[in-house]
Parts: C-alpha cells; sequence; structure tokens
C-alpha cells in the first residue's frame, strides 16, 4: 500500500483536492490544508524534505510584492465607482433612445453599453447589476422576450471578463508569466467580435422571431426636436466629420512620424478627432449655435468621458506610456473625476467601494496564498511531470491537448469561477503548452474566452445569480437560466474559431516581460593545463 502511495501521490494529490472542492469548503484554505496536508505525508514517505516547506515565506512574500497584481484593486474600484455615478444610466437611456427606432434596439443598446463598461470597468457584477436595474424593466414594460432580455443582459456583462481592462487577463498574464499590456492587446479583437456575435444574434432574432424585439413606441423616445425630427441625421453628420478628421490626423501625423506604429497612429488619431467633436459640443451647447440636434449633442456629453476614460487607461498601455498598473491608477483616478463631474461623488460612496475592493483583493491574495502552498508540494511530488505526461500523450498532438483543455475549463467552470480556475489549472496546463510551441499570449485569451462562460453556466453563473438578484419578480429563475444557454452557445462558437484561426489573437510585436536573469560564474582555470587545440580535420 505505502509503495502504491508513492508512486501515485501526485494523482490522489490532485483528486483530493477535487473532493475538497466540490464538497464547498472555501478554495483558498482547500488548496492550503491539501498542499500541507501532502507535503508533511511526501516527508514521512520521504519523497520531500523538510526544507521544501522552508520556501513558502519566500513565495508568499513574492506574492505581496507582486506589482502586476496591483492593478486588481485599481480597476476595481475604477469599476465601482463608475458604477455609482450614474455613467452606465446616461449610456443606457442615451444609446436606447439612439437605437430605439428600429427592432431590437434596445437589447443592441444593452450589448453595445456592456462592451463600452467592459472596457471602463472591467467587473462584471457592476455591468450587470446596473444594466439589470436600468434596462430589463425597460425592455419588458415595451414586450421583449424575458428569456432574450435576461440573456442580453447577463452575456453583455461578462464581456468585462475579455475585453479589457479584464480582471481575469491580469491573472492570466500573471500565471503565465507573460505582459499584462501583450494580453490587453491580444485580447481586444475577439473581446469585439464576442461583441457582434452578440449582435447578430439579437439581429437574427429580429428577422425570425420580431415579436421577440420589438422597437420602441413613439412615446418612449423623448430625445426628439421641437419639430418631431428625431436629430440623426445631425449626429450622421458629426460622426462623418470627427473620421474625416481623425483620417486626416492619421494621414498627417503618420507622413510626419514615419516610425511611429499604426496602433499608436490610430489611438493618437481618434483622440484628437474625439476630443475636436467634444470641444465643438460643448461650443454649440455654450454659444447657442443650435448646430447640433438633442440627440447629437446628449451622444456627445455622454460618450466621450468613458471613451477618455478607456484611452486614459487602455491608450496609454497600450502605447507604452504606463504599465497596467499604472493605467489602473489613473483609471480610478479619472473614475473619482467623472464621479464628481456628475455630482455622485460623496463619502458614502468612496467608503462603499473601498469595503468590496478590500473584500475582493483579499480574496484574491488568499487563494494566490493558498495556490502557492498546493503548487510547491504538488511539483514537489514531480505532480508538474505527471500532468505533462498525461497531456502530453493525448492523441491529435496540439489540437487534441487544445480539445481537452478547453472541454476540462467548459465543465470545471460549473463549479468554480474565474480566480479559482486561474489559480489551480493554469499553472499546471501553461508549462504544457509552451512544452508543445503554443504562444501562452493566445492561450491566455483563449482560456479567458472560455472562462467567460463560468460566469454564464446554468445554474451557478454568478452572472445570473446578480441578475436574478435585481431582476422583477415575473421573471423567473427558470426564464434567466434558459435565456443564457444561446449566449454560452456563442461563447463555445468562439473558442472553436480562435482555435481554428489563430490570427485572430493577435500576438505580433509582442515583448515579453519575464524577467530575463544572466548567471555569471566564475571558474577558476588553471594556467599549467591549457585546453586543448581544436583541429577541424581532426
Amino acid at each position: 500500500m505505502e509503495q502504491f502511495i508513492i508512486a501515485n501521490l501526485a494523482p490522489i494529490m490532485f483528486g483530493a483536492l477535487v473532493i475538497f472542492l466540490l464538497s464547498g469548503f472555501p478554495v483558498a484554505f482547500s488548496l492550503a490544508a491539501n498542499g500541507l496536508f501532502f507535503g508533511f505525508v511526501g516527508i514521512e514517505l520521504g519523497l520531500l524534505k523538510p526544507e521544501l516547506l522552508q520556501a513558502l515565506p519566500n513565495r508568499i512574500f513574492g506574492i505581496m510584492s507582486n506589482d502586476t497584481l496591483l492593478a486588481i484593486p485599481f480597476f476595481t474600484f475604477m469599476g465601482l465607482i463608475l458604477e455609482r455615478s450614474g455613467m452606465a444610466e446616461d449610456l443606457l437611456d442615451t444609446i436606447g433612445q439612439l437605437f430605439g427606432p428600429i427592432r431590437g434596439g434596445v437589447a443592441y443598446a444593452v450589448i453595445f453599453v456592456g462592451a463600452l463598461l467592459a472596457a471602463t470597468t472591467g467587473v462584471v457584477a457592476a455591468s450587470v447589476i446596473s444594466m439589470g436595474l436600468i434596462s430589463l424593466p425597460v425592455m419588458l414594460r415595451y414586450g421583449y422576450d424575458k428569456r432574450l432580455a435576461s440573456g442580453v443582459i447577463a452575456a453583455s456583462g461578462t464581456l468585462a471578463q475579455i475585453i479589457p481592462p479584464s480582471l481575469v487577463l491580469i491573472v492570466m498574464a500573471d500565471q503565465l508569466g507573460r505582459s499584462v499590456g501583450d494580453m490587453y492587446r491580444a485580447a481586444f479583437v475577439p473581446g469585439l467580435l464576442l461583441t457582434g456575435m452578440y449582435a447578430g444574434y439579437v439581429l437574427a432574432l429580429s428577422i425570425l422571431r420580431p415579436t421577440y424585439v420589438p422597437a420602441l413606441p413613439l412615446e418612449a423616445r423623448n430625445l426628439r426636436e421641437p419639430n418631431g425630427d428625431s436629430g440623426v441625421r445631425s449626429l450622421l453628420v458629426l460622426v462623418t466629420a470627427t473620421v474625416a478628421i481623425g483620417y486626416g490626423f492619421n494621414m498627417w501625423y503618420g507622413a510626419t512620424h514615419p516610425t511611429m506604429p499604426g496602433d499608436e497612429l490610430g489611438i493618437f488619431a481618434a483622440a484628437v478627432a474625439i476630443g475636436v467633436a467634444f470641444v465643438f459640443a460643448l461650443a454649440n451647447r455654450y454659444l447657442k449655435l443650435n448646430l447640433l440636434s438633442r440627440m447629437a449633442e446628449k451622444v456627445v456629453f455622454v460618450l466621450i468621458p468613458p471613451l477618455a476614460l478607456i484611452f486614459l487607461v487602455l491608450g496609454t498601455i497600450f502605447i507604452g506610456m504606463a504599465t497596467p498598473t499604472e493605467g489602473g491608477g489613473m483609471g480610478a483616478a479619472g473614475a473619482m473625476l467623472l464621479a464628481i463631474a456628475n455630482r455622485r461623488l460623496n463619502w458614502s460612496l468612496v467608503r462603499q467601494a473601498m469595503h468590496s475592493t478590500t473584500r475582493l483583493s483579499a480574496f484574491v491574495i488568499f487563494i494566490l496564498i493558498g495556490s502557492t502552498v498546493f503548487s510547491l508540494v504538488f511539483r514537489g511530488v514531480n505532480g508538474d511531470l505527471w500532468v505533462e505526461h498525461l497531456l502530453t500523450s493525448l492523441p491529435g498532438g496540439t489540437t487534441g491537448f487544445l480539445v481537452v483543455v478547453n472541454i476540462m475549463f467548459f465543465l470545471l467552470a460549473f463549479f468554480l469561477d474565474f480566480f479559482e480556475l486561474a489559480f489551480i489549472l493554469v499553472p499546471l496546463v501553461g508549462p504544457v503548452a509552451e512544452k508543445l510551441g503554443i504562444d501562452l499570449i493566445w492561450f491566455g485569451v483563449l482560456l479567458g474566452v472560455n472562462m467567460q462562460t463560468s460566469f454564464m453556466h446554468p445554474p451557478f453563473g454568478f452572472a445570473l445569480f446578480y441578475l436574478r438578484s435585481v431582476a422583477p419578480k415575473e421573471v423567473k429563475t427558470s426564464d434567466i437560466y434558459w435565456g443564457a444557454i444561446p449566449f454560452v452557445v456563442i461563447q463555445i462558437i468562439m473558442v472553436t474559431l480562435i482555435i481554428v484561426f489563430p490570427q485572430l489573437v493577435s500576438i505580433e510585436k509582442k515583448i515579453d516581460m519575464k524577467e530575463q536573469l544572466e548567471l555569471k560564474i566564475d571558474v577558476p582555470v588553471q594556467e599549467e593545463a591549457p585546453p586543448p587545440s581544436y583541429d577541424p580535420g581532426g
């Protein structure tokens, strides 16, 4: 029996962890207790030396001094402040008015605002709760299908998991030893494509089931001109002029700075064009120029502040002006300025945001400490070699590995959230992926899209719980669950597309931020015994 345990301690340890997790015991303590228990077992059996556990204090200190993880409380605080600053409410109302005249207009507005909130908050709970409180009653009042309305809100809220500045991408980058900035840049196109697929599903329903997604009635459209005109023509002219200004700046600045990368040039051009549009809208309002319609003016004043915050956070990260941690700090400061501008900032709001941020940060750190204890012992008993042999021996080579890993993550997402998956499984499968020649940034984005489903899985998806907590009584829990299923299928399709078309994830010009260490050892050379010369013809 003892020989069997010695030969199979790694799979026994992993199986015990699964039992711990399924029993409902807290994840952080399950990981730490499991690691310590099997560490002592390994010492008793002679597989491990007691000195191994002396490495734990240094590892825990390394976690506490990890600057990358500072981005998590910064982005969390930013999202919580924005959620209470009235930005989501203004966005949903304005974009809903803009898309209201077409079928599914409010659903399109929810998807668009969900993507915009994802790019500013990065917090699923804030997005889902905000849109559930504001949009769900409106959609139900005007005859939207309950399942569709629930599914659109829950799915749009989960975009915060893949569109930067996503918290899961920060954790993935840390666990895979890659740059957060590179991970953000790589995830941008998949996030936008997933948003487009959600909108495509609503479009298909508006054609096949038009009664599910009716247009807003005329009396619900309150952003109209005194003569009854919608004001959309004025907005189209402003958008066209803004695009022309951005294109012109791009051509001029690109000609004068030929060595500047195209993505950086695009960010600068967009910032200039949006800034000109905002200044023009300010002049129109305060100088009484009457050149813009109510709709155009409202869209400018509601959309540009979050777009400016996106540039402040993501733009500075992408062009290399700031690290993700610094970008998060600027984003938190920008969120407070927006709250002040909306006259929503007070001590109670700040205290609530700080309390929630502290709780989430402590939650993450405790799980990370527990996973460190577990991984140290697991590697000590050669668990990493066991996992590597298990996954590299799968049929199908790299494709078989990707299929099995994604199925495993998808199934475990029924029971574990993305933090737990990232801290437990990613350190185990990441080295195997690297050994198979898979780019770890691409791999991290793939798993990020997959783990996004952990928020949508009936019956344990957190986004569904968030929506249930704010949904009206006429929306049944079964409506929320059935509404989420089509969007889970869309996310699975997105995972498949990334595997089949890996170029969807941009991994060009990536910067490997892993610390490069050069080890120099001076070996004394005996002068009386010079090395023999090498004879090529020898």
